[in-house]
């Protein structure tokens, strides 16, 4: 889980004991970290976290437009059968 969970699950009204009992391998502490830092650089935080999902979105738009999408699942099991 990434900042962008934490992020997301505080923004919509979870505190940091309700984060930590959904994920039990996360510290506590460690929540209180991320959120802490995420309150005192938001701006910075969101333009970041924004910036990522941009790029994650060209990411996917190129491999879309280099690799066809379309019959990967019917590709693959074809494979496995072969193989």
């Amino acid at each position: 889980m990434g900042p962008r969970s934490h992020r997301r699950f505080f923004a919509e009204g979870a505190t940091a004991e309700e984060i930590a009992q959904q994920h039990p391998t996360l510290a506590l502490a460690d929540i209180y970290a991320v959120l802490s830092y995420y309150l005192r650089r938001r701006e910075e935080a969101d333009a970041y976290l924004q910036e990522r999902n941009e790029r994650r979105s060209q990411v996917r738009r190129e491999n879309e437009s280099r690799f066809d999408p379309k019959g990967v699942r019917e590709r693959l099991m074809g494979r496995r059968a072969k193989g």
